[in-house]
């Protein structure tokens, strides 16, 4: 197959202190230990969804676009029976990971508790919810829904509605709401559905609400895979939550894109803008 410009992880191999977290956070079983750091087996073995990222506590994972080898998931699937029949399965986590307890970063304990409660201004004892259907849960909303059509979509982490009290003021109304997790979940049956939702039902515009933690940064790169598989054009903005239910003006921490991207299909990859 030719090489493509695609998404793809990087390993930062100064970062890495090779604890192995990682290792059962990549679904796809692209990434190992090998002296001492986590390597990349095959850059076909990487789908670039970044799933992995919120594994690391040191930030050592980045997902960045380069040339590299086309995504093969009939390679991933031959590599992973290889590794059952070998008793290696990736989804086994390594000694390292029991020990720590949490890798995550955006798993790690606080508490934003204020000296005083929060008293609702005045006025807002009465916000109506903003939502205007069901379900919600990206896997229960068929491609077919008839609220679907010709929507202007809003596709949230599930931690998000808990984080950001304003969700139903500012970033529901208008629009139809689909929630997800892109650490739990399986990122490429999100992709898959949503690339039925966006080829079926004249989707307008997709708002990505998420949060500051690493894990979530998945979430953004599942819309733009879904976007350019469907073959559609449309802007695709992230809001990014901060923990303490803040919107982050600057967007994700250390991201380098703009808050606001669009994608266009272009030979079959995307340009972001």
């Amino acid at each position: 197959m030719a090489r493509e410009i695609r998404d793809i992880v990087k390993i930062d191999e100064e970062l890495c202190d090779g604890c192995g977290l990682c290792v059962p956070g990549c679904e796809e079983g692209a990434i190992e230990i090998r002296d001492g750091k986590a390597r990349l087996v095959a850059e076909k073995y990487c789908d670039g969804l970044g799933a992995c990222l919120g594994h690391c506590p040191r930030g050592a994972i980045t997902v960045i676009k380069r040339e590299a080898d086309p995504f093969d998931m009939e390679a991933v699937e031959e590599r992973l029976r290889e590794q059952e029949a070998a008793g290696q399965s990736p989804q086994e986590k390594p000694e390292t990971a029991s020990r720590l307890g949490c890798g995550c970063p955006g798993s790690v304990m606080a508490d934003f508790a204020p000296d005083k409660a929060h008293t609702p201004a005045q006025g807002t004892e009465n916000i109506q919810s903003a939502l205007t259907h069901w379900p919600v849960q990206i896997r229960l909303v068929p491609p077919h829904a008839p609220f679907l059509k010709g929507a202007h979509l809003l596709i949230a982490a599930d931690c998000v509605p808990v984080a950001y009290p304003g969700l139903h003021q500012d970033l529901l109304p208008g629009r139809k709401i689909m929630l997800g997790c892109p650490k739990f979940d399986d990122g490429h049956d999100y992709v898959e559905r949503l690339t039925e939702i966006f080829r079926q039902a004249d989707i307008k515009s997709v708002t990505v609400a998420s949060m500051e933690v690493p894990c979530c940064a998945g979430m953004v790169k599942i819309v733009e895979k879904a976007v350019v598989q469907a073959g559609k054009g449309m802007a695709v903005e992230e809001v990014v939550i901060s923990r303490q239910g803040q919107v982050m003006p600057q967007g994700r921490p250390g991201a380098e894109q703009s808050r606001q991207k669009h994608v266009q299909v272009q030979q079959g990859s995307c340009a972001c803008m």
